[in-house]
């Protein structure tokens, strides 16, 4: 099945070498992760205590992990065979490596490969994560502030660096064996990298959250002891959450839409550039992994200066590098004239509404990628401005809590519905100017979206290396209080780090959403395209009835409004799930901690020891089991909804859930950040300090917005770009059902029934899993009764 509207397009002579150094490149960023690991595993272990607790919380992550990729391997397993049966793009006279089956095996094969990539990147970095914790309480205790910062941040760059080089080795390994059919066969690739990210961020995410809003209920409210805590059952499932939720999960995540922004990339860039539009979109991201490094080596704290201007300071560096470096390779790359695109531009033809833009290809590409790293810096200055504690939003959910919680938490939802809009309109600027360098030509357009997706991958490296530091540090500081083993001034450090962590945290999660919404519009192009390609090649179709087809997407129609609602709907009823999937958990985690307060006599005197395995056993238990039914309403909605209304209402989902999903995330992410740090004003002195009413009012406020910014908000990323993923691989069997001489409108139903029923049968069965609370349940204690 040969592209229609593409050329014939091949990576050889200068192309190849260049793809080939791409290729070295990311087996540098290969080589510099095992440095930096080396680096940080060569510090001091600190006491044997420290020790002891940092062993609990690396078997507990371990084993979690590993119960979590034996349910996973389920999943994929069933999606490689599916992937197998579903329809792909070839050229079957280009030889064996382009023939349709080849093609087919090849994508399920990176299917698998792009999923173990993805849990890889999980794994090792939370693995490194666990032990990177011990050593940085170790080095503010003995050392000062700037070498535990230095290791913390080294070891997120070990998890940067792995990311760059796993995704960037992964695309040009496939360009170099499939040339033409590459974007075809990293389909597979970029949805095995989705599919596991999205369930390592749910599962994670349930983990975590319920840990510690269980955690923070019982003690912090109810006992009144601190976060950390070894008198309390929960902290050491909290610990663990840490890692196998903002370490494992947010790694996997920001790798899948690393590698699914490239295949989006390529498979627009080959349409528009021709060869030369498989090699650009890799250049860009390898030049990013090039100034990953310089911005790593330039994180050096100055004197009176705070942590996290220090870690700031390295991502503009290295986004400054980025940019100016991709300019240069436009203009050294790339022609001054569309006409010397291939002869005549190649794929411009058919697709373009107008003519070529003013600008020549090389003004074209380098303003594509600027702008993608300037909407990096944009929503770093924005997320930065609404979850830090040194800005106004927060300060003003601080001083709410002097009234109570109700008020705290009616202020942090205002902050997150707020920053919502203003991060849309900032996203949404991006796309817009992106569009623009394209003039009237809707090929080029779609691929400046995807460029501008590639240049907010050159900050990826150190952005991953942001998110690593918060758990690294936050488990830093909670080893240091459990052993009882660091000075004052080490625990002020240590304090200091962790709330620098929370706030590169926050920041990241809101690029993160930035990069998942560049990603899920070039897939969305991606889509449109193929389904217009895909009806062109259908045997029984004129041509009239394909142009009648191209224009459908852009009349109203009925079932697009349907289809648009279904996506939004789709964004809400996830949302749900996942917390209330934390909700129950946390419930269970409540019972247990007070069970054990109430039970094993001499916790609070610190005389006997809490039974910390039977809080990690439930929440393991707990968020393995919840993970499903988010897992099959991402997967099984587009099918639903694509065989039972058509293509055009499925991209009327797609836009839907595109749109609603960007402003949920940033909502969640920002209301949940902004409580988080409202609590952490307090807890340093402000309106009462620790133990006070207001004190109270936060924590409670911190436990609702957990699940918001660390179990939904997150996963609603990789839901985006799965459903997108879904609806690209399936449009060519939805079309050949739906259109010409394989029409069949029986089996086109049977199979969106299916999909429905196993929809409702997933939320059925999610919702009546029981509650842990009944009438037995032990009652709190107060404080005073502590």
């Amino acid at each position: 099945m040969p592209h229609a509207l593409a050329a014939d397009v091949g990576v050889t002579g200068g192309n190849l070498v260049l793809v080939i150094v791409v290729a070295l490149i990311a087996l540098g960023c290969l080589a510099m992760a095992w440095l930096f690991r080396a680096e940080v595993l060569r510090a001091g272990e600190g006491t044997e205590n420290m020790q002891r607790i940092a062993q609990a919380v690396q078997e507990g992550a371990s084993a979690y992990l590993t119960r979590q990729f034996r349910t996973l391997t389920i999943f994929a397993a069933i999606a490689f065979f599916v992937l197998l049966a579903l329809p792909a793009h070839s050229n079957d006279g280009a030889g064996f490596l382009q023939s349709e089956w080849t093609v087919r095996i090849f994508r399920s094969v990176f299917f698998l490969v792009g999923a173990a990539f993805s849990g890889a990147i999980g794994y090792f970095g939370m693995s490194l994560a666990v032990r990177a914790n011990l050593r940085v309480a170790a080095a503010a205790n003995e050392q000062g502030r700037d070498p535990a910062m230095n290791i913390g941040f080294r070891t997120g760059a070990v998890v940067g660096m792995s990311t760059v080089g796993l995704g960037l080795l992964g695309a040009a390994v496939v360009v170099i064996v499939f040339q033409d059919a590459a974007p075809n066969v990293l389909e597979g690739f970029g949805f095995g990298a989705a599919l596991l990210a999205m369930f390592m961020r749910v599962g994670g995410g349930i983990f975590t959250k319920a840990a510690d809003v269980g955690a923070d209920l019982v003690g912090k409210v109810e006992q009144g002891i601190p976060e950390d805590d070894p008198r309390n059952a929960a902290t050491i499932a909290d610990n663990v959450g840490d890692n196998v939720g903002d370490c494992a999960g947010m790694a996997a995540d920001l790798f899948e839409s690393y590698a699914v922004t490239l295949v989006a990339a390529l498979i627009l860039g080959s349409q528009a550039f021709g060869d030369k539009g498989l090699v650009f979109p890799l250049l860009v991201p390898a030049i990013g992994a090039l100034s990953a490094i310089a911005g790593v080596y330039l994180t050096k704290p100055r004197a009176g200066e705070s942590g996290l201007t220090t870690i700031n300071r390295s991502f503009y560096i290295s986004a400054a590098v980025g940019a100016v470096a991709s300019v240069i390779a436009a203009f050294a790359y790339l022609p001054g004239e569309w006409s010397e695109l291939n002869g005549a531009g190649v794929g411009l033809g058919a697709l373009a509404t107008g003519e070529l833009p003013g600008v020549s290809p090389a003004v074209f590409a380098a303003g594509a990628v600027v702008i993608g790293i300037v909407l990096a810096a944009a929503i770093l200055a924005l997320t930065g401005y609404f979850t830090g504690t040194e800005h106004r939003p927060v300060k003003d959910v601080g001083k709410t809590s002097l009234t109570g919680a109700a008020t705290v938490i009616l202020s942090g939802l205002s902050v997150g519905f707020e920053s919502a809009v203003y991060t849309a309109i900032v996203i949404g600027a991006a796309v817009f100017g992106a569009a623009l360098l394209a003039g009237g030509s809707t090929a080029l357009a779609l691929f400046a979206v995807a460029l501008a997706g590639c240049g907010l991958l050159t900050t990826v490296g150190v952005i991953v290396a942001m998110d690593t530091f918060g758990p690294v540090s936050d488990n830093a500081q909670g080893i240091a209080e459990m052993s009882g083993d660091v000075s004052e001034e080490g625990a002020r450090i240590l304090t200091e780090l962790d709330a620098v962590g929370n706030t590169t945290k926050a920041i990241t999660k809101g690029i993160a959403i930035a990069t998942a919404v560049l990603a899920a519009s070039a897939l969305f192009a991606s889509y449109t395209q193929s389904a217009v390609e895909t009806l062109l090649e259908t045997e029984g179709v004129s041509e009239a009835d394909g142009e009648a087809f191209a224009l459908a997407f852009l009349v109203f129609d009925a079932k697009l409004i349907v289809g648009t609602l279904l996506g939004a709907g789709v964004v809400f009823l996830f949302s749900g799930l996942a917390i209330n999937a934390v909700g129950r958990a946390a419930g269970a985690v409540v019972m247990e901690v007070r069970r054990q307060f109430r039970d094993i006599p001499g916790i609070m005197e610190g005389t006997a020891r809490p039974e910390y395995g039977k809080v990690v056993d439930i929440v393991t238990r707990d968020s393995l089991r919840e993970l499903a039914t988010p897992g099959i309403l991402a997967i099984l909605s587009p099918i639903a909804v694509g065989f039972g209304l058509g293509v055009g209402p499925l991209a009327g989902f797609l836009v839907g859930a595109i749109a609603t999903g960007t402003l949920m995330a940033v909502f969640l992410a920002n209301a949940g950040g902004a409580w988080d740090n409202a609590k952490k004003l307090v807890e340093d002195g402000n309106h009462g300090g620790k133990g006070s009413p207001a004190h109270e009012a936060t924590v409670i406020g911190d436990t609702v917005g957990d699940p918001f910014k660390d179990t939904a908000g997150p996963a609603i990323n990789p839901l985006l770009k799965v459903m997108n993923l879904v609806s690209l691989l399936i449009v060519g069997a939805i079309i050949s059902l739906s259109y010409g001489n394989s029409e069949n409108d029986v089996v086109r139903i049977l199979i969106a029934a299916a999909a429905a029923a196993g929809i409702f049968a997933a939320v059925l069965i999610s919702k009546q899993r029981t509650s842990v609370i009944g009438e037995e349940a032990p009652e709190p204690a107060s404080v005073e009764s502590a």
